[in-house]
């Protein structure tokens, strides 16, 4: 197993532990490989996904699968109150450290399919390049607990890989197979290991939870974005 990943478990709000999948585990090393692998766009492509959010001024967000805390950070400037949720210690104390000039902004450790947060808490929910590290077996009850914590008019944004031009589709591709693998994703099984990755996987699962006016956009560099409401 890689020395920046390891299978995890950790406290549950029903049965007192979940499969996690993937636990990224060394925040620096994590955002050099992102930076590389976006081709050293990391901090435009947040800018774009936060334009994209469109969050409403003094809006409460939520990050599923913070990381480093880089977009949660971004996003706390002009919001009302930002909450992060990774399952990785290591990483929520980093992005803790990094957020210290920002009071708003507060990082804690939980899994996606049971946040340690209230019903209809949050205006927008966030979660970029975490979902295919999500065990592929919890990944529908993780996007259930995104439209539970959402208010009604609330919205969603999901972000993963969507790479252009054989190089970087590629690398994307090795990763991917990788990833699918530790979260026991068999989608490549059949088919192309892109699929593990592609974020328009999730429609049908958002519809069957209650998401409406769902879309599908491309994002420079290399990304793919679901966006989707939680009816009023």
């Amino acid at each position: 197993m890689a020395e920046n990943e390891q299978k995890s478990r950790i406290p549950s709000r029903d049965d007192g532990a979940d499969d996690v999948g993937i636990l990224l585990t060394q925040p620096r090393r994590y955002r050099l490989l992102k930076e590389v692998t976006l081709l050293g766009g990391a901090n435009r492509l947040n800018a774009r996904l936060a334009r994209l959010a469109r969050p409403a001024p003094g809006a409460d967000i939520v990050d599923v699968g913070c990381g480093p805390g880089d977009f949660a950070r971004l996003l706390a400037h002009g919001a009302g109150r930002v909450v992060g949720i990774d399952p990785a210690r290591q990483m929520v104390d980093y992005a803790t450290a990094r957020a210290r000039d920002l009071p708003n902004c507060r990082f804690e450790v939980g899994a996606a399919q049971s946040l340690p947060l209230p019903d209809a808490s949050a205006d927008l929910v966030v979660s970029t390049f975490a979902m295919h590290h999500i065990d592929a077996a919890q990944r529908p009850a993780a996007l259930a607990q995104m439209f539970r914590v959402l208010r009604p008019g609330g919205r969603l944004l999901l972000a993963d890989a969507h790479p252009t031009g054989p190089v970087l589709s590629a690398a994307v591709r090795v990763m991917a197979r990788f990833a699918a693998h530790r979260a026991h994703d068999t989608s490549h099984d059949h088919g192309d290991p892109l699929a593990a990755v592609d974020i328009r996987r999730y429609r049908d699962v958002l519809r069957a939870n209650g998401f409406d006016e769902i879309e599908f956009v491309t994002v420079r560099p290399a990304t793919g974005v679901l966006l989707a409401v939680k009816p009023a």
